[in-house]
């Protein structure tokens, strides 16, 4: 998948990743704080910072110790929360971290890997979108985003 955008939810006023399947019309919006999407918006708009962040300085160190990150992966959805595991490679070895899944996809940016989610979390978000209210304004999103053009979102609108 691919960070398609990042926009805020007008409904909760709640940054919003929205991430995109290039191969299909998989999308998938997750809510992150407004910290994550700065870290996140960050990196999109290459903006450097006079001392450096923490998924800078997670990079910096991962780097130095000669490590990287195979990918990160969206594995998990359990109560509305979406959980993530970090791929660093080291050596050879893969090495699995828990990690919130806005700082997966802030070091997958700094880092440039892939980004996956499982498909049971596809299906997990999409039953939660069409069975509770809180979500059916999520439902909506996600069916108007599923159908925008390339040209009809923008890039990155935080």
């Amino acid at each position: 998948m691919k960070i398609r955008a990042l926009m805020m939810d007008p409904d909760t006023n709640m940054p919003i990743v929205i991430l995109k399947d290039s191969t299909s019309n998989h999308v998938l919006p997750i809510w992150v704080g407004i910290y994550e999407a700065n870290a996140i918006a960050l990196e999109i708009e290459k903006v450097s910072t006079p001392r450096p962040m923490t998924h800078d300085l997670i990079k910096t160190l991962l780097l130095g110790l000669d490590a990287g990150i195979r990918k990160v992966v969206v594995n998990e959805m359990k109560d509305d929360t979406f959980f993530a595991i970090i791929w660093v490679e080291k050596d050879g070895e893969l090495i699995s971290v828990d990690s919130r899944p806005s700082d997966a996809l802030a070091l997958a940016l700094r880092l440039d890997c892939p980004i996956y989610v499982d498909d049971s979390v596809l299906r997990t978000a999409k039953k939660a979108a069409t069975t509770t209210d809180k979500a059916h304004s999520s439902s909506e999103l996600k069916r108007y985003l599923e159908n925008l053009a390339d040209e009809d979102l923008g890039r990155y609108k935080m």
